[in-house]
């Protein structure tokens, strides 16, 4: 059953040693997701899993000890989901979003459940997305979930995906979906609108929404804000 679930960006901006110089803008978010990640701690999970926006060829379960890397971004910075395991050593290297959950956990000292992750497609449907949430779920008699993902990349003229008018609306019913854990509105988000502005938190948001099902979660929003022309949201919910 889930228990506890934190919601956070996924951009590796907030790796201060990929932002560099710009680090410090995104002080703010980073310690919003401190203090989400405390809640999961505090929930004292047997099983965390930490799910993310994922390209195909990164998609579905890494197990624990699954690494990834910001050398892709021109840093020699790698991490690791949880505790080394054998297991995920031989695994393949973390999506960039998981990545991002991993440096996230290690930069808080996490050392409570076991870790896991899963890439989720981000043009997987709300019914299947709501399916994986339910099926997480179930992993574990207390489950909490750390989602990483990123509101409209079009909020801005200097936006990577230029302005949409429509992205603010979007942006501000998902945060308020999230700070609500309102599961049915989060399940409602627009597949198709979230492609055309650039979201790449929707189908996680979704996974999250089936995975909390018939409880009685409550929700925070802790963030969301738009630096750089993107949504960026954490909420905690437990």
């Amino acid at each position: 059953m889930l228990v506890a679930a934190a919601v956070c960006p996924c951009p590796p901006l907030l790796v201060p040693e990929v932002a560099a110089g710009a680090a410090p803008e995104l002080d703010t978010a980073r310690n919003a997701c401190a203090d989400a990640l405390g809640v999961l701690a505090a929930s004292r999970p047997d099983l965390l899993v930490v799910a993310g926006p994922a390209a195909r060829d990164r998609r579905g379960p890494h197990p624990e000890g699954a690494r990834g890397s910001f050398g892709g971004f021109g840093v020699g910075l790698e991490v690791r989901l949880g505790e080394d395991t054998p297991e995920g050593a031989a695994a393949g290297p973390l999506p960039d979003s998981l990545a991002v959950g991993a440096w996230l956990l290690g930069r808080t000292g996490w050392n409570g459940a076991p870790v896991e992750g899963l890439g989720v497609g981000e043009s997987l449907e709300a019914a299947r997305c709501a399916d994986a949430g339910r099926e997480l779920a179930r992993r574990a008699d207390r489950v909490a979930l750390l989602v990483m993902g990123d509101g409209s990349a079009c909020r801005t003229l200097k936006a990577p995906g230029y302005l949409d008018e429509r992205a603010e609306d979007f942006d501000a019913g998902a945060a308020r979906a999230l700070g609500d854990a309102d599961t049915a509105a989060l399940l409602a988000l627009d597949a198709g609108l979230a492609r055309t502005l650039k979201v790449s938190g929707r189908a996680p948001w979704q996974v999250l929404a089936g995975a909390a099902a018939g409880t009685d979660l409550g929700g925070r929003l802790l963030y969301a804000e738009a630096p750089y022309g993107v949504g960026y949201f954490v909420a905690a919910w437990s």
